[in-house]
């Protein structure tokens, strides 16, 4: 079928996405920020023809906000499930981004999910609920954010058939931004050049690489008039850095790609 959801395959992340779907196995997705985790899911989701309800994980993230909970309504105290019960119940993929933001204590919910029982219990409901056929359950985490405090339990993780994914080759990552954003392969190639050597900088210090979510951010302000020096300020330089000197440094590479 024809995607509205524009994704370039680069590997066998396809191929082991469909083999998960077969046999009801649930999906791990590492990758830095940006690098298309996120697309590849909603790609996945249109090629399958199935709903996608999408979380984005944070420190107050409860059970209840996955599973559901009560409210009060005109008529009374209803139950509301929330987008994990409601895929589960109904059919579809669950994708948690950025799993390791939540609290243990809420990633403990998908372990009965995760596993042959694919089934999920609401304490304040009684109900025992089995997930439907068509239930999937992705989740995702970028691995530098990982640390002592914050990262998946083991217990969790050999749950989940697990993938990683990087920034895609320089070809191929040229091919996205001007698929996603109309400028030329050529503009495309400088941009993707640009990143790629900031990628490479050791000498500085930079909390996160550039992502290719940023390139086309700026390839989008180049295709609307943008002189390319200002693109690259404000959509490459300005997201990854507040340092005035690690600003201008990146800046002179900039003025040497455009």
């Amino acid at each position: 079928m024809n995607s509205q959801n524009f994704y370039q395959v680069q590997n066998d992340e396809c191929e082991i996405f469909q083999y998960a779907v077969q046999h009801h196995l649930p999906v791990l997705i590492k990758g830095p920020t940006g690098c298309g985790k996120t697309r590849f899911i909603e790609y996945m989701a249109e090629q399958l023809e199935r709903p996608l309800y999408t979380v984005s994980c944070h420190d107050d993230l409860t059970a209840a906000d996955l599973l559901g909970r009560h409210l009060i309504g005109a008529e009374g105290t209803y139950w509301q499930d929330g987008p994990l019960t409601r895929a589960a119940r109904e059919g579809g993929i669950c994708y948690l981004d950025e799993i390791i933001e939540a609290r243990k204590d809420t990633t403990v919910a998908l372990h009965s999910l995760s596993d042959h029982r694919r089934t999920v219990h609401l304490e304040r409901t009684g109900e025992t609920l089995t997930a439907h056929e068509d239930f999937m359950l992705v989740v995702s985490y970028n691995p530098s954010y990982q640390n002592m405090v914050k990262g998946l339990k083991p217990s969790t993780r050999q749950r989940f058939v697990a993938m990683s994914f990087d920034y895609p080759e320089p070809s191929v990552e040229a091919s996205i931004v001007a698929n996603e954003t109309g400028i030329d392969e050529a503009t495309a190639g400088q941009l993707v050049k640009l990143a790629t050597d900031i990628r490479r900088l050791t000498d500085i210090d930079l909390t996160a690489a550039v992502s290719t979510r940023l390139l086309i951010y700026a390839g989008k302000m180049l295709k609307s008039g943008c002189p390319a020096r200002k693109a690259c300020l404000y959509c490459v330089i300005e997201p990854l850095t507040d340092e005035p000197t690690t600003r201008q440094s990146l800046l002179r590479l900039v003025d040497a790609h455009f």
